[in-house]
């Protein structure tokens, strides 16, 4: 019979990763993600009222609303969110 390894992991960020800053990043990447698509889609208009708000085009906006992470980087996202109108606060912990 053999014997199986099994891994633990914190989230699904820390198992699809190399390292933990690369972990880190993604998780980041797809918080800011949610919050902005979130803060779109709660102005309930046209995407094209919406890119335009964002100053991106159309096809970049539905990249944004189907969650395509791989995307947009955490400078991008950074940006989109302040563009949404929405104020970023930064939370930091010692590694557990």
């Amino acid at each position: 019979m053999m014997a199986i390894e099994v891994q633990t992991f914190g989230d699904v960020f820390d198992a699809i990763s190399d390292t933990p800053a690369e972990a880190a990043n993604l998780k980041a990447r797809a918080d800011l993600l949610s919050a902005v698509k979130a803060q779109v889609e709660s102005w309930k208009v046209a995407q094209g009222a919406a890119a335009t708000r964002l100053g991106i085009t159309r096809p970049r906006l539905n990249d944004l609303l189907q969650g395509k992470l791989e995307k947009f980087s955490l400078d991008a996202l950074v940006n989109l969110a302040a563009a949404s109108g929405l104020v970023l606060e930064m939370k930091f912990a010692a590694a557990a």
